[in-house]
């Protein structure tokens, strides 16, 4: 009887993730949900393991262990030309190695076996590596091997395991082990030979279960595209890219997609014809399939649901949180999905989340000359290093930004020395990526352009502080770095919440000590997002200016239905905010853009008034229920609805801008009944601000109609004191200090207090001034939400408050 840690094959369903030295990472991981998680309803293909003791099997039998010793002896890794020589020699000496006869025979005995138990004379087979080291907690070898698709019979079979053996010493593996010290001989490989998911008739790509960017652990992550995966770990594709929010997602009727961002998909990766020199190709993807995202939402769900039980079962087996990063599969054939690879996390979930790092551009009216999709939070400034082809990796001086096509694994050797990686190609979850993330450095994928447009030995700035966007600058632009330890902050009675304009920096917000968000802005989210006027959407049909109409079909690709954009993009924007806090309460406040900010959005001009001082004309309620508006509105009631009752996302509350009397007060609570938004119904609190005088006079009676009040400083001061505040004429005058303006908020906060009633403030005042927070303190108002950049101190100068007013009782 053959021990079993001397087999040369092992079934998926005889090992577990306990035989990474029997079978390396990615075999064990297959066994070990091939075994405990298809009984759950997860998919995964079956197949076998060639063991690591066959790869060490084989090397003795040939005597090939002396001679990959003799040839990289001296090795100098940081000597690109020294590196690729020796690399090359080992990996033909292994290429050309005779398999013992014993060996050839049980792989091609599994291999029928496997054809037998799908039903087939031969299979297509998968034929991946798999290292005995892979995948440790502080160290990713993610695709440092090779992998094989569509591999069917036996000689191509044992062609494709010679190669994968070989490739444990491709240069970057080879310089990889030797930065991490790992000895390349107590690391051997494993392969796995698994059926084939036919993907390259459907959909493919990578997932999450977390954000990768932030650490955000309450959502998955998920990247998409037509055709075998390859193309989207490689970087080949901008995929379509999915956030599914974790919390309420078996919640019954809760679809909680809170983010659908649609990928160009440009080509897409096949099976190339029997005989071919290749097994798979690329060919491009028509223009109307990369307009439209490739799997559906239920799709989306069902891979956010697996990614929850893959997470569950390894935390459980761990004892502790373990985020994991997937490789799923769509079969164009069957219509079925699968998980073809799981591991562990490694960048994000060894990060220390109380110590706070935020980078700041000082320089903030320059613009930028290309953006992408931004990966991690750094900035980085130095000279533009661009290569075209990776025969010039050589010529690449350390400390420059890599600028490229997109990368593989060939190229990490250089993308160690780099201070930022651009590529034209590959979205959040690519090989430049997750080599990024792992290196510390910024990056911006999926520029397009970034080798045409940026010129070799320039001087450029690249920012990934900005949230999902990075943006790239000619020059060397001035920077700073914010280091908080949270630990240590004191607590505080007074509830100190935030106040959020972009969506994109909710998620790395929620991270800093926080009571919730007091201030959610909706205009943000229509100006940066959606960029087009409702009202220009829900009459597109009558819009006779071919330009406008040019624009809005640019903006709103994949959508027929033109109102659905808005309500879509509006629902996502706010619902990155909710779910970024989810269960504190979120307050999102009602559209407040006064006429001639409406007027800007695309198709604007044409359905606002022209008005002397919007400031204080047809803004905020008086909108909602009168005038052509009223229509603009109901996409907004319809977009909240959704985040509250489709999503789940009930923590969500609305504000009230802008509301003069208590008629009309009435008014918007009827009109927001009329669109499905009542008062109280699943728990729904409708907040007043307090920014007109009138408010604070009525207080009593306003808050018999709201749930509470927020106080807008900056209008009550305006108002208060007769001014506009954007006339630069009135600055000296204009202060929330002034004793009228104090008094008027220390009377809505006694009244607000004895009708037990929410009392919190929104305004910039106790952001600006540390003595009007702690007149805040003394007055015992409930909530400040405050900017995020002075929460930590303001957080501090509260407590010392708290601590005087408490003493002096």
């Amino acid at each position: 009887m053959v021990k079993r840690e001397e087999k040369l094959i092992l079934w998926f369903e005889e090992t577990g993730i306990e035989d990474v030295p029997l079978v390396g990472g990615k075999n064990a991981s297959l066994g070990e949900m091939y075994k405990n998680l298809t009984q759950k309803n997860v998919n995964v293909p079956n197949g076998f393991s060639v063991t690591a003791y066959a790869y060490r099997y084989l090397l003795e039998q040939s005597g090939a262990h002396k001679e990959i010793k003799k040839i990289l002896k001296g090795l100098n890794t940081h000597n690109l030309s020294d590196l690729a020589k020796k690399g090359e020699a080992v990996r033909k000496l292994i290429r050309y190695l005779e398999f013992p006869e014993d060996l050839k025979k049980e792989i091609i005995e599994a291999y029928y076996k496997l054809s037998k138990k799908e039903k087939v004379k031969e299979l297509d087979v998968a034929v991946r590596s798999s290292a005995t080291a892979e995948d440790l907690p502080d160290a990713s070898f993610a695709g440092q091997q090779e992998t094989y698709l569509n591999i069917k019979g036996p000689e191509e079979l044992i062609d494709a395991c010679k190669k994968c053996f070989a490739s444990l010493f491709t240069n970057r593996a080879i310089s990889y082990r030797e930065d991490k010290h790992f000895d390349h001989f107590k690391i051997a490989l494993s392969i796995t030979v698994q059926k084939m998911v036919r993907s390259d008739l459907g959909a493919s790509g990578v997932m999450f279960s977390l954000d990768t960017e932030t650490g955000f652990k309450d959502v998955v992550l998920i990247n998409a595209a037509y055709g075998l995966g390859e193309n989207v770990v490689q970087g080949a594709v901008n995929p379509d890219e999915f956030l599914v929010f974790k919390k309420t997602l078996d919640k019954k009727g809760c679809k909680p997609i809170i983010s659908k961002k649609l990928g160009q998909k440009s080509i897409k990766m096949i099976y190339n014809k029997e005989g071919s020199k290749s097994p798979v190709k690329n060919i491009s993807v028509d223009l109307n399939h990369r307009n439209m995202y490739c799997i559906t939402e239920e799709q989306i769900l069902q891979l956010a649901k697996w990614a929850c039980i893959i997470e569950k079962h390894y935390s459980l087996k761990a004892g502790y949180h373990k985020p994991m990063d997937m490789e799923w599969a769509l079969d164009g054939k069957t219509n079925k999905l699968y998980i073809v690879q799981a591991r562990p996390e490694t960048v994000q979930s060894q990060k220390n989340k109380s110590i706070l790092e935020n980078y700041v551009l000082l320089e903030k009216n320059k613009k930028p000359i290309l953006e992408g999709i931004s990966v991690g939070q750094k900035i980085a400034s130095a000279k533009a290093d661009v290569i075209k082809d990776a025969n010039e990796i050589e010529s690449f001086k350390k400390g420059n930004i890599l600028v490229t096509e997109m990368t593989d694994p060939d190229w990490e050797p250089i993308m160690k020395i780099a201070s930022g990686i651009i590529t034209n190609k590959g979205g959040r979850t690519c090989h430049a990526a997750i080599i990024a993330r792992e290196l510390g450095i910024p990056c911006i994928v999926g520029t397009k352009t970034a080798t045409k447009d940026l010129k070799h030995n320039s001087q450029i700035t690249m920012d990934c502080s900005s949230g999902d966007f990075g943006y790239i600058y000619s020059g060397k632009l001035k920077y700073k770095i914010d280091i908080t330890n949270i630990s240590k902050l004191p607590e505080t009675k007074t509830h100190i919440m935030l106040n959020i304009g972009n969506p994109e920096k909710a998620f790395e917000y929620s991270f800093l000590p926080n009571d919730g968000v007091g201030l959610a802005r909706e205009e943000f989210i229509i100006n940066s997002w959606i960029k087009i006027h409702p009202l220009a959407l829900i009459n597109y049909s009558k819009i006779k200016d071919k330009s406008i109409k040019k624009e809005i079909d640019q903006l709103t690709v994949g959508y027929k239905d033109k109102q659905e954009y808005f309500v879509d993009k509006l629902s996502q924007g706010i619902a990155r905010i909710a779910s970024a806090f989810y269960p504190k309460p979120v307050i999102l406040r009602l559209s407040d853009f006064k006429s001639d900010e409406y007027a800007n959005l695309i198709g604007g001009r044409e359905y606002e008034p022209i008005e002397a001082n919007p400031m204080i004309g047809w803004r905020g309620s008086s909108r909602y229920y009168m005038g052509n508006y009223k229509e603009g509105f109901k996409l907004e009631c319809e977009a909240i609805k959704r985040v509250r009752e489709q999503m789940g996302l009930i923590n969500l509350e609305v504000m009230v801008p802008f509301c003069r009397t208590t008629t009309e007060a009435k008014k918007v609570l009827e009109e927001m009944k009329k669109n499905g938004l009542e008062k109280g119904k699943l728990g729904l609190k409708v907040i007043g601000m307090c920014e007109v005088p009138s408010n604070v006079i009525l207080a009593h009676d306003f808050l018999d109609i709201f749930d509470g009040f927020s106080i807008g400083s900056n209008d009550l001061t305006q108002l208060t004191l007769g001014l506009d505040r954007n006339s630069e004429l009135l600055t000296s005058i204009y202060d929330e200090r002034n004793k009228a303006v104090k008094e008027l908020i220390s009377y809505v906060i006694e009244v607000a207090r004895a009708k037990g009633k929410y009392i919190g403030i929104c305004g910039q005042a106790p952001s600006d001034y540390p003595e009007f927070a702690e007149f805040l303190v003394s007055e015992k108002i409930g909530s400040m939400s405050l900017n995020p950049d002075s929460i930590i101190k303001t957080k501090i100068l509260v407590s010392k408050k708290e601590k005087e007013v408490s003493k002096n009782k």
